[in-house]
């Protein structure tokens, strides 16, 4: 028997006897006065006179996170949702028989003390215990308490015993919760109204990506998980609301890494009567705010780089980033397919011979120049090929006006002006429609609804949609997707 099943065994002895000794083995009416940060805000300052003096009761409950024993006597931290307090439990303080239990208690049994406040000779605030109770027996001990949950793994599996005994990875959590909260207040206050749009779609559409399927019995009909909430959104846009937004999840069936997980995060919004200049503008302003309002500065570091919100975003376009980044490259190559293959063979980079000019083009984006972004940068002009709902530019109808915000080398935003003349998208989807039957099982499927929803006359609309998982991995300087989702997807162990 391993070291770890021996120790489960002796708890479940433990519980079985305390289950044989009690009419009620566990109770549940007991209320704490404080969390442990509370306690320490309010009174910390004192020193140990005075907090004699003040002859201060309270009542905390939470897991027990360490305990030292001596003689008559000893100490337990105990550990709530806000943080650590210590317990000083006596044999005169409560009595024979609960201290006698308590000296057999495990950590990671979650217990409630009940006394006085006071401050030992070190100084630590602490409560000289009257009245303690076991609430929950702990079965399974805890990770050793100085490496702690140390195996990556493991705590993405077990995230409950990770929430634990990392306070940092705690930390993150909260960060991630006030950094959506923040956004959605950012949205309100510009008068943006908050929807929710369906998950399963008939059709799947809206981005670029391989979707999930499923299917509805009772009408025998084939779904797909949503990629994107975009198509219904315009819709609404059609219908006369002029702002909406969305947070909310998409799934798409593609690889996991670092920066993707199956299922992900993203706020959506549209902004009627706007296009991506304006886009720009509100996400610089939005990201600021965020910075601002979550971490306290619009200064971070995220993996050793410095980057600073506070400053302009830069706004370059696609090509001219790759004609700067990738060798030997100008922008007469980039205006001629032919030259353009010529240059990939002459760099060995691999490509469809019926790709595009400007597939080619955001191929050596991909490959020459993403990872080189690190401070804030609107890349525009995208190619209208790989732009299938964007809308052309006036100055070059080859392009669209469409930006992708990048950070650190990570795509966090995709915004444009929407292409709003229903004529253009069904052609647009047509050509979707050949290039998933030719085997790019990324690309959309024809929407006819969304088309006779346009139709009916959508105004000049932007939208824009914003990864929060990655933005949370910048806020909370996280090396990778999964250590900013509770619960990533795994393999099955």
């Amino acid at each position: 028997m391993s070291e770890e099943n021996k120790l489960i065994a002796e708890r479940r002895q433990k519980l079985q006897k305390i289950r044989d000794n009690q009419s009620v083995a566990f109770p549940n009416q007991f209320r704490r006065s404080h969390h442990a940060a509370k306690l320490h805000t309010l009174y910390d300052q004192y020193d140990k006179d005075t907090l004699a003096e003040k002859n201060i009761p309270v009542k905390v409950i939470g897991r027990m996170m360490s305990q030292r024993l001596f003689g008559k006597g000893g100490f337990a931290v105990l550990r709530d949702v806000s943080g650590d307090i210590q317990l000083f439990v006596q044999i005169n303080g409560v009595g024979e028989e609960t201290f006698e239990a308590f000296k057999s208690w495990d950590i990671g049994d979650i217990i409630a003390g009940e006394g006085v406040l006071f401050k030992t000779k070190t100084g630590e605030l602490s409560v000289n215990v009257s009245n303690l109770q076991l609430i929950t027996k702990s079965l399974r001990p805890l990770p050793e308490k100085f490496h702690g949950l140390s195996d990556q793994e493991t705590r993405y599996r077990q995230r409950y015993v990770d929430l634990i005994v990392n306070a940092d990875s705690a930390a993150v959590f909260r960060i991630r919760s006030k950094l959506i909260s923040e956004m959605r207040r950012f949205m309100e206050s510009r008068d943006f109204l908050e929807v929710e749009t369906p998950m399963m779609h008939v059709i799947p559409g809206g981005a670029a990506a391989k979707p999930f399927t499923t299917h509805h019995n009772a009408l025998d009909l084939k779904l797909y998980l949503r990629v994107a909430p975009e198509l219904f959104l315009k819709r609404l846009v059609v219908g006369g609301f002029e702002k909406v937004f969305e947070i909310n999840r998409n799934f798409r069936n593609e690889g996991v890494s670092t920066k993707h997980n199956p299922e992900f995060t993203m706020m959506e919004f549209y902004w009627a009567y706007r296009d991506y200049n304006d886009l720009m503008d509100i996400t610089e302003e939005m990201f600021i705010h965020l910075a601002e309002q979550v971490l306290g500065t619009s200064k971070i570091n995220y993996q050793g780089q410095a980057i600073d919100f506070s400053r302009p975003f830069a706004r370059e376009t696609m090509t001219d980033l790759v004609v700067r980044y990738s060798p030997d490259l100008c922008v007469e190559k980039c205006n001629n397919l032919s030259l353009l293959q010529e240059y990939c063979e002459q760099q060995g980079i691999g490509y469809d011979k019926k790709a595009s000019k400007g597939h080619l083009i955001a191929e050596l984006f991909d490959i020459y120049v993403e990872d080189k972004l690190i401070q804030p940068t609107f890349v525009t002009q995208y190619p209208t090929e790989i732009s299938p709902l964007s809308r052309r530019s006036d100055d070059n109808p080859e392009f669209t006006d469409r930006f992708e915000l990048f950070i650190s080398g990570h795509e966090i935003a995709n915004g444009f002006s929407e292409l709003n003349d229903p004529e253009d998208q069904a052609e647009r989807f047509k050509q979707q429609v050949a290039e998933l039957e030719a085997g790019d099982d990324e690309a959309m499927h024809f929407d006819q609804d969304y088309v006779r929803a346009l139709e009916y006359g959508m105004p000049p609309t932007a939208g824009e949609g914003i990864g929060i998982d990655r933005l949370v991995m910048l806020f909370t300087d996280s090396a990778s997707i999964r250590d900013v989702l509770l619960f990533p997807y795994m393999k099955p162990e």
